[in-house]
């Protein structure tokens, strides 16, 4: 049954609707237990990595501050289980870096309850006290993009946001992490969501919520203050729905200028488990230790959503869920945005908001070839930004990566993946555009 607030659904033009994949969307949160050790990286966020504090065989109390900021840009890093600080030095990261990272040798026999914390009244703080508040919970944006929660709340004077805009989209196939989050943990997110008003200055708060999740919008619709500064809408269920710009679009119709922030436009995006995560911590006083994500694909036996500490090594968490031997792919994050790895010794950290294993029938095949563009024009038509794949994906095969850029707006592609997605010719559009936009960079620092 279709519910009366999902008679209209906002939207952006082009795009792509994929095969979704969401039934792990209609299970609830579940818990996993600790993994005999635990390596926690001292950067997991945009930004200075933290500097440790602790020192190898010192006993650390789970939630303790492990690793202090260094700077603004920067959030500290606490302890995700009590146990004994076994060894402080670079370790294996998804990114293939190798990183500072603090192994924790856990204590099995002790509970998941949080150790170290400091309730206060946040009603009594002011935005600079609730700004260093939300700096010490080490809270990062949680969708993936590990923007520091605070920096971003930290608008300035001369930028007046008029409207908070909060991303329930989950427009990713496989993910529902912020979807079990938005039906169980409504209260959360709605008190993370006046903290966020009262930092920004936000006098009103849209959520756009995509119209395949309607108990979602019916649980935030029946938490809904009665002051009508907080509303939530339906978004049409389609690919990239929650990309800033695409979101901002479809809820209020603004766009972005080029080259500018949503802040520009007077608008400012969180992602609901984010602002969740900051109803839960901040009025405890706690620091972030553990999160929610999804854990699916077609080689996992037990999918679902699963609350994980950070630092939990990806090998125990696919024995955990009953990764199938088949499985030859993992991804973390969803398949459209998503980065495979090519190791399982590395940890879940605070963006990891997804994690998916396919097996060989599920991948394309190595030997799919790639053919010549016949300038079918598909990617022009699904391209959230009016970009043209075609054209770029041309110069790029020549090399030619500085007009790219200057000529055909490079730097507005926010690697989506749709004109890859719908390519006749397999031509891996998105791969090149990385490429030379790293190799861009790499000249203008030179």
């Amino acid at each position: 049954m279709r519910l009366p607030f999902l008679k209209r659904a906002a939207t952006f033009e082009h795009g792509i609707h994929p095969d979704y994949h969401k039934e792990t969307g209609s299970l609830p949160i579940r818990r996993l237990p600790f993994a005999p050790r635990l390596i926690v990286p001292l950067s997991q966020h945009i930004g200075k990595p933290a500097v440790c504090c602790v020192s190898v065989g010192q006993e650390v109390l789970r939630g303790q501050v492990i690793a202090t900021a260094d700077g603004f840009v920067s959030l500290p890093v606490h302890a995700p289980a009590t146990g004994v600080v076994e060894a402080i030095g670079v370790m294996p990261s998804a990114s293939g870096k190798m990183m500072e990272s603090i192994t924790i040798r856990v204590y099995q026999a002790d509970s998941q309850a949080v150790q170290v914390s400091a309730p206060q009244d946040i009603d009594a703080l002011d935005k600079q006290a609730l700004l260093a508040a939300i700096q010490a919970t080490g809270l990062s944006g949680l969708g993936g993009a590990t923007f520091p929660a605070h920096v971003k709340l930290a608008v300035p004077p001369e930028t007046p946001i008029d409207t908070l805009v909060v991303n329930g989209a989950e427009c990713e196939p496989f993910l529902t992490c912020d979807h079990r989050v938005m039906v169980e943990r409504t209260q959360d997110l709605i008190r993370g969501i006046r903290i966020a008003m009262k930092v920004s200055g936000a006098p009103r708060t849209v959520i756009g919520v995509e119209d395949n999740k309607p108990d979602a919008i019916a649980a935030i619709q029946a938490a809904l203050p009665a002051d009508g500064t907080i509303t939530v809408k339906a978004l049409e269920t389609k690919y990239p729905q929650g990309a800033e710009d695409t979101i901002i679009y479809a809820l209020l119709g603004r766009e972005i200028p080029a080259g500018q922030r949503p802040a520009a436009i007077g608008v400012l995006v969180n992602n609901v488990m984010t602002l969740a995560y900051l109803g839960k911590l901040l009025p405890a006083g706690e620091g972030i230790v553990e999160r929610v994500l999804t854990v699916a694909g077609p080689a996992v036996e037990k999918p679902g959503n699963y609350i994980v500490p950070i630092g939990t090594p990806l090998r125990f968490l696919l024995e955990q869920v009953g990764a199938r031997s088949s499985a030859k792919e993992i991804i973390l994050g969803g398949p459209m945005m998503g980065m495979t790895i090519s190791s399982l010794d590395v940890p879940i950290t605070k963006g990891t908001s997804g994690v998916l294993a396919f097996g060989k029938a599920q991948l394309p095949q190595e030997t799919q070839r790639v053919y010549s563009c016949v300038k079918c024009g598909e990617c022009l038509k699904v391209c959230p930004k009016f970009l043209n794949p075609s054209q770029m994906g041309l110069l790029a095969a020549k090399r030619e990566y500085e007009a790219m850029a200057e000529r055909y707006n490079l730097d507005r592609c926010f690697e989506c993946g749709c004109c890859s997605y719908v390519c006749p010719s397999h031509i891996p559009l998105v791969q090149q555009f990385r490429i030379a936009k790293a190799i861009n960079r790499e000249k203008a620092t030179s």
